[in-house]
């Protein structure tokens, strides 16, 4: 894993390799952004090229200490995951204890800790202690989608490192490039912030599932299809349903897509394969309408996280809009 790998976070890679060329490191960083931004990705090639023993800011992936990174089985790296529910005083203290003694080859200790913002608050005051007074060389880098939930005080110690949503177009050309499907490319890339968490859900049966039955119950309110029944016999019997707040996103997209046509703009739209339909359908009503029907569906989709009940939520939806 390298720099080069990475798609977008360019403001990021600056920051990391310009710190690397100057042998400029804080002891601590914070990997802040969206699940998918490529926060991991980064953290690996960032280490990486911390231990590279031929280049200075970006890993070779030639000599021994990047192919025993490559194998996960370098020394002086942990990864520390959530045990449960949080991290633990007793992981803080592990780790404590495994960086007591010095590196074995690279000079410095790393140590990554995913999903930082489910310390506990024993586990976080342990781990200040160690910001504040490490034993030897020591980086260690926090990975979280929450920065503003760790203490104030470890926030204060640390290096930001944001991460942003990576532009949909870019990932569309990458997963394009893959052979991945591009009718579901299209609609993963506008609900996943990162390539990996938009790949991921091009891969998972329910995802291509759910944007087949959010297309029937669209063509049934456009038509006279009893939409309620495809709400019993394809949503509430299937996977579907537990996926629900996907469905309203997927919904708020199509809605969109109604209004690109309206405004000309065709190229814009996320369901190609639909594009006959949407241009039939668009100019049955005027685009405030298209426009409240995609604020319904955000409204319906808040009520899913207030645990209203879920078949009522769509079904009264579906009813509002027809």
């Amino acid at each position: 894993m390298n720099f080069q790998s990475i798609p977008g976070q360019e403001r990021a890679k600056r920051l990391l390799q310009n710190s690397l060329k100057a042998d400029k490191l804080s002891h601590a960083y914070i990997f802040a952004g969206p699940l998918g931004s490529g926060r991991k990705e980064m953290a690996r090639a960032f280490v990486a090229a911390l231990f590279c023993s031929r280049n200075r800011d970006e890993a070779c992936g030639e000599c021994l200490e990047c192919r025993k990174l490559a194998h996960g089985n370098h020394p002086d790296l942990i990864w520390v995951e959530p045990d449960g529910a949080s991290i633990k005083i007793d992981q803080i203290r592990e780790l404590q204890q495994q960086f007591a003694y010095r590196s074995s080859t690279s000079g410095t200790k790393v140590y990554i800790l995913n999903e930082a913002e489910r310390l506990t608050v024993q586990a976080a005051n342990s781990l200040l202690k160690f910001l504040e007074e490490p034993q030897t060389p020591i980086i260690g880098i926090l990975i979280t989608d929450n920065g503003q939930a760790l203490l104030p005080t470890i926030q204060s110690r640390s290096q930001w490192v944001q991460f942003y949503p990576i532009p949909p177009e870019q990932m569309k050309k990458k997963l394009l490039d893959e052979g991945h499907a591009p009718e579901l490319v299209h609609v993963a890339v506008r609900l996943a912030a990162g390539l990996e968490a938009a790949r991921s859900l091009i891969q998972i049966n329910w995802f291509a599932e759910t944007r087949n039955v959010m297309i029937q119950l669209m063509k049934d309110l456009a038509g006279k299809q009893p939409f309620l029944v495809t709400v019993q016999t394809k949503v509430m019997k299937s996977e579907v349903a537990e996926h629900l707040d996907t469905l309203f996103d997927m919904i708020m997209l199509w809605y969109k897509d109604l209004i690109h046509v309206c405004y000309g703009s065709k190229s814009s739209i996320v369901y190609i394969d639909q594009e006959d339909l949407l241009s039939r359908l668009a100019f049955t009503r005027d685009v405030s309408i298209w426009v409240e029907c995609m604020e319904r569906a955000a409204e319906a989709r808040k009520r899913l996280r207030s645990n209203a009940n879920t078949q009522l939520v769509l079904e009264q939806f579906l009813i509002d809009v027809k």
